[in-house]
């Protein structure tokens, strides 16, 4: 953590400010302990996150977990971006625990990313965890990085989806979904 935050201090000096200021000062600590807050899924085990909570069930029709806000980082201006994420899938024989579709959302977007490898983690997670027979993700977020440099669009919104199994080849298991998550 002293590492970071002497980096922080550097950068801080690199722009022309002044570290030891009343404003500033702490800030190298409080940036190194946000970035590693922001960056917690790279120091995260998978395997202890789904904990064994998958569960038998004879429930065949579709899951949905909607609105899953999610708050990542830019690996290319190290900015963040946010939306929401919108997860389903068709069970083939087991369920996971709810809170764990959440927990995967953010192992994954608490990393560097771009929201397309991000969305396609998410998919490959939940499909490889729980065997469903389909599932499909969504997520729909505002870069910063857009946002607030380079063509400057407040309102821009990048939309991303991923459908495996089933609700990539049969057209009514997708239709329902993306007529679900609306």
């Amino acid at each position: 953590m002293q590492k970071l935050s002497d980096h922080y201090k550097h950068i801080i000096e690199l722009i022309g400010e002044d570290p030891s200021r009343e404003g500033l000062q702490g800030t190298p600590e409080r940036a190194a302990s946000a970035i590693c807050h922001l960056t917690q899924g790279y120091q995260e085990d998978l395997n202890e996150i789904i904990n064994n909570a998958l569960f038998d069930s004879d429930m065949s029709e579709m899951v949905i977990v909607q609105d899953i806000e999610i708050y990542s980082l830019c690996e290319h201006h190290l900015l963040p971006f946010l939306g929401k994420c919108h997860v389903g899938y068709i069970p083939n024989g087991k369920v996971i625990g709810l809170s764990k579709i959440a927990r995967i959302v953010d192992y994954y977007a608490r990393r560097l990313q771009i929201q397309e490898r991000l969305t396609t983690e998410i998919a490959d997670c939940i499909a490889s965890a729980t065997k469903a027979h389909g599932v499909a993700v969504v997520i729909e977020a505002k870069h910063l990085c857009m946002m607030m440099r380079g063509v400057e669009k407040q309102n821009a919104v990048m939309k991303t989806s991923v459908m495996l199994g089933c609700m990539r080849d049969d057209t009514k298991s997708r239709a329902e979904f993306l007529t679900l998550i609306r």
